[in-house]
């Protein structure tokens, strides 16, 4: 998925959910970011490659509720041109996701094509 302000999808994620978080009072929402530089001579096919399969993991990943993936627009990306942010239904569950075996898969070929940064974030 293209998405015109990855950074925005996130805030909107967020917003809503701490929203909900605070009605319910003991919810609480589990998010995933990631952004990736990628190494030199990654082709545009990869990159593809990699939204494409990042995003197959919505239903393959238990828990795992929402799934945004795209180009970063950011002047201040440091050069991270690529991220995402995926939603789970809870901590065990993002506690869970690397151990998966779709994900154990993307990460075989996709490791050696970036230099990425994560965060794990937790509201309520």
């Amino acid at each position: 998925m293209r998405v015109g302000s990855l950074a925005a999808s996130a805030v909107t994620l967020l917003a809503a959910n701490t929203g909900e978080a605070l009605a319910e009072d003991k919810a609480v929402s589990v998010f995933h970011v990631f952004a990736f530089q990628w190494k030199p001579n990654v082709s545009e096919a990869q990159k593809e490659r990699a939204a494409k399969e990042i995003s197959a993991l919505q239903g393959q990943i238990p828990g795992l509720l929402h799934t945004h993936v795209g180009t970063n627009i950011s002047p201040r990306g440091k050069g991270y041109t690529f991220g995402g942010i995926m939603q789970f239904k809870d901590k065990a569950s993002l506690d869970a996701y690397p151990q998966q075996p779709a994900h154990q898969a993307l990460l075989v070929w996709l490791v050696p094509l970036i230099d990425a940064i994560e965060l794990d974030l937790c509201t309520k």
